[in-house]
């Protein structure tokens, strides 16, 4: 045999080798899953939900713009009149979106959005029987419904996974209702966990290139084992392979509710909070960038009890790890009521725990469990009551006292203008507000594209009037 034959046989048994150990490193989660069993499996346990309601005639013949995620598919075809919509008489609208079974005396989990407002729903089974749904619960904040069909009958119901599991580059599964065509079944993968999309505050999106279009709104989202993850909530208009699915376990935790009492109950601390800069975190003397900063504690709330204070940085929260600014809300919401909580936190450079007792969300706005928005937010700034310590650290010269800015949002109306983390606000539009709760009143009455002046003690101690246009 030959020095060249040799050698390339050697080559090639190498490469067999090399070629048989691939698949001892992939995960049971990467392998291909046979989509044609999932299909017929699956089908069954999805439903399409057609809603109507009566519009009644308006002196104001300006069309509302459509604020859901997914725009009304019969409005994007029939309905665009140059913006104006003349009505004589009431008339009925239609919308379709997407559900799935969660048990089988036919209760149907599926978005808010596809049901909010509607006088009647109607579902369609995947055999093509045509049932009247009852809405049993809403939650808008999560941007859930619970549907409940009146059959007597046993039905298929999916199996609920666990999506805090879900690894990306997962392989997944969507079966929806896309711009009415109904039981489409598209396959792809997990783009991404935890996408702030700015669609609410508790905000913990999986990123999906699975197909999703206007009428897979609320339809299930599979994983290879055929057991549901996510919820199919948003796209991002005109962007291909981009869709956005609520993670079941949100879902997990407010089923229950809404079948018992039809809405939702949060849990409630009473802190505003920002998320966590290089140059912030090492101004606390932390390591890293992980955990969430206090602006703010409200008077009377839980965490003013337990002892909380503007300037902590909370690492931990009931046991779980703190690594992003936006956890926190999540976390805090999901807490039952009255249950003690322990809370890491770092203040005076160590770490320190407290307990403190959740207490009850009341409404939407009166006071946020965990706010990291707020209406500052039209202006893209952070604010917080000045003190002699963070006054030190930020290096302000002259008044000790006041609001100060902590953070300017990248491309705000406030970066625009000029404006920089660390000046104190003397005035906002003539007024002089003496803390953050006084200045968020005087910005919620500012309206959109409303020009607000702002009065500036900048860091190096010059005054000066920045003016900026509201979002």
């Amino acid at each position: 045999m030959s020095k060249n034959v040799a050698s390339a046989m050697r080559l090639l048994v190498t490469g067999l080798i090399f070629s048989f150990s691939i698949p001892s490193f992939a995960t049971a989660g990467s392998v291909s899953p046979d989509f044609v069993v999932l299909a017929k499996k699956l089908t069954p346990t999805v439903v399409n939900i057609r809603t109507a309601r009566i519009i009644k005639p308006r002196t104001n013949l300006q069309r509302p713009r459509m604020q859901s995620p997914f725009d009304n598919f019969f409005e994007d075809f029939f309905g665009q009149f140059n913006g104006q919509m003349p009505q004589q008489r009431a008339r009925r609208e239609q919308s379709l979106g997407t559900g799935f079974i969660i048990s089988p005396d036919g209760y149907i989990l599926t978005n808010n959005h596809v049901v909010s407002g509607a006088d009647e729903v109607i579902v369609k089974l995947a055999d093509g029987r045509e049932i009247k749904g009852e809405i049993k619960g809403a939650d808008e904040k999560l941007d859930l419904a619970l549907i409940k069909i009146s059959e007597k009958e046993k039905f298929q119901a999916a199996d609920l996974g666990d999506s805090d599991a879900l690894e990306v580059g997962e392989w997944v599964m969507a079966i929806g209702n896309p711009f009415g065509l109904s039981q489409t079944v598209t396959a792809g993968i997990v783009s991404a966990k935890g996408r702030v999309i700015g669609n609410g505050p508790y905000d913990d999106f999986i990123q999906t290139d699975a197909s999703i279009n206007p009428g897979n709104s609320g339809g299930p989202l599979f994983n290879a084992a055929g057991k549901v993850i996510g919820i199919n909530t948003a796209i991002i208009a005109g962007g291909q392979g981009i869709g956005f699915a609520i993670p079941i376990n949100m879902a997990k935790g407010i089923i229950t509710q809404l079948r018992d009492s039809g809405k939702v109950t949060r849990g409630y601390l009473g802190v505003r909070f920002q998320s966590l800069t290089a140059d912030l975190a090492k101004s606390f003397g932390l390591e890293s960038e992980k955990g969430a900063l206090i602006a703010s504690v409200e008077k009377g709330t839980p965490a003013e009890k337990a002892g909380m204070k503007a300037g902590d940085v909370i690492l931990e929260y009931d046991g779980k790890p703190v690594n992003e600014g936006n956890e926190l809300p999540r976390y805090v919401a999901a807490t039952p009521i009255d249950k003690k909580v322990p809370v890491v936190i770092f203040r005076d450079g160590k770490k320190q725990e407290l307990s403190v007792v959740v207490g009850k969300l009341q409404g939407d706005d009166s006071a946020a469990a965990v706010t990291g928005g707020n209406e500052s937010d039209k202006l893209g700034i952070t604010v917080q009551e000045l003190t002699a310590e963070l006054a030190s650290r930020l290096n302000i010269k002259g008044s000790r006292t006041g609001l100060v800015i902590r953070e300017v949002k990248p491309g705000s109306p406030a970066e625009e203008a000029g404006t920089v983390a660390g000046s104190i606000i003397v005035e906002i539009n003539g007024q002089r507000p003496d803390s953050p709760e006084k200045f968020e009143a005087i910005v919620s009455r500012v309206k959109k594209d409303e020009v607000v002046r702002l009065l500036l003690r900048r860091p190096d101690g010059s005054i000066h009037y920045v003016a900026m246009k509201a979002e």
